[in-house]
């Protein structure tokens, strides 16, 4: 496996390569990475990996104790990396990915990425979707590989790939839990043990909702915002019933008609943990 951190090394080593896959992640990988790397692993006989805590998609660029604390922990992910079947691992500097100092040009996101999460984090998917289209450029993937659970993240990207021309496809793959039920993400690593057990009640709230969705029961949105919203050890940011494709609000409260995608992020100390689920109305 190769671990090029220079855009030439990557281009050089992406020579007359075909059938590329790609999976971009900041790091601090878990099970939910080794996933993107099977599903890219099985559909493309060239697999790269890219590892970029990227400062656009924080707050103030990245002048902020979130970007500060961001787990770093590249040789532990180059290994997992590794482990999984990756061939090309992309890990630059800051300097390297902004030469010069951050970009004057961004892709801009529009009402689709300042929206819910973007509403929280100015930004942020402007952010994602401008280091985005610089990866999609180096690499020129078939494929690109991102995880569900950021459900917004997804829907932002699929716009960029529409609206922008680039020809790769996108590939969402599911959410990955741990045996407690808690979606798999890089921030789980701040949370204590109690600040865990306390994060349980987001999944919890979800399921809940998915099952009265497919009894056909009313699905009492604000009954579980409001279960989020005094749970203890928990803030709640947001919880919305949205469509799918566009993220607009439903305004569902009662029996679920069509189907939905439901959006949940809460604060648990000091860490900020993001959630979704698809719901399916009774048959």
């Amino acid at each position: 496996m190769l671990v090029a951190t220079t855009k030439k090394e990557l281009v050089d080593a992406l020579r007359h390569l075909t059938s590329i896959g790609l999976v971009p992640t900041m790091g601090a990988l878990h099970q939910g990475h080794a996933s993107l790397v099977k599903a890219a692993r099985e559909e493309n006989d060239t697999v790269v990996a890219s590892i970029f805590v990227n400062p656009l998609q924080f707050q103030d660029l990245g002048d902020c104790d979130d970007y500060r604390n961001y787990p770093r922990q590249l040789d532990q992910d180059v290994e997992l990396l590794n482990e999984a079947g990756v061939d090309i691992v992309f890990a630059p500097s800051v300097e390297e990915m902004y030469p010069g100092g951050l970009p004057l040009v961004w892709a801009r996101t529009g009402s689709i990425g300042s929206k819910l999460e973007g509403e929280s984090r100015p930004g942020h998917f402007d952010g994602v979707a401008t280091v985005v289209a610089k990866l999609f450029n180096l690499v020129r993937p078939d494929r690109a590989y991102f995880g569900q659970k950021d459900a917004q993240q997804v829907a932002v990207i699929r716009r960029l790939v529409a609206d922008l021309d680039f020809p790769v496809e996108i590939r969402p793959v599911p959410i990955i839990r741990g045996a407690d039920g808690l979606a798999e993400s890089s921030r789980n690593q701040r949370l204590s043990s109690i600040d865990r057990e306390h994060a349980l009640v987001l999944p919890e709230v979800l399921h809940d909702l998915d099952h009265r969705a497919k009894s056909g029961e009313p699905l009492r949105i604000e009954d579980a915002r409001a279960r989020l919203a005094n749970s203890e050890g928990v803030t709640l940011d947001h919880l919305e019933i949205v469509d799918p494709a566009t993220l607009e609000p439903l305004g569902v409260d009662g029996v679920l008609k069509t189907p939905a995608l439901v959006v949940a992020a809460i604060f648990v100390g000091p860490v900020r943990l993001i959630d979704n689920i698809e719901l399916h109305p009774h048959i």
